[in-house]
């Protein structure tokens, strides 16, 4: 197992150094989900929420999450996305939306925090907007799925864990 890189030698927090890493594309895909009634599911499929169109609203609070993970998470790298991509499904049959998120940069650093953040935060955008008819969601599975680039290249969620 590798070493934990946010510690220094004597055991400090720090940011890491990615100075001297090279600039390359990567890519993080992350995944997760929220359970719900079969009711809240179908008052999202229809579009009848009251505060406006869920997913379209999860949607841009992923992007914007997702621009704003380095002021969320303390040792994490600001970094120029390229691109951020938010897709959901719908799952009647467990009555669930599944969201999954491709989040795309050029250079020294990866992205899994990023497409992390932007999930975890299309969730919680999902459950804001529909807690008044349903406050027994459960948001859950949230993981990294697949990352590409860097020095340690490809990772995919099953091939390598």
């Amino acid at each position: 197992m590798s070493k934990l890189t946010h510690f220094d030698a004597g055991g400090q927090a720090h940011m890491v150094d990615v100075g001297e890493k090279t600039e390359t594309r990567r890519v993080a895909v992350a995944h997760g989900s929220i359970c719900m009634l079969p009711a809240t599911l179908s008052i999202i499929t229809a579009g009848d929420a009251k505060k406006g169109d869920v997913l379209g609203i999860a949607r841009i609070a992923a992007i914007q999450g997702s621009k704003r993970t380095a002021e969320l998470i303390p040792l994490c790298h600001p970094i120029p996305l390229t691109r951020i991509g938010v897709e959901f499904s719908i799952d009647d049959a467990v009555s669930a939306v599944h969201c999954q998120v491709t989040a795309e940069t050029v250079g020294r650093t990866g992205v899994e925090m990023e497409a992390l953040t932007a999930t975890s935060i299309a969730l919680l955008t999902i459950y804001d907007m529909c807690k008044a008819v349903d406050r027994g969601m459960t948001i859950g599975e949230i993981r990294l799925l697949e990352k590409l680039g860097g020095k340690s290249g490809h990772w995919q969620a099953g091939n390598n864990d």
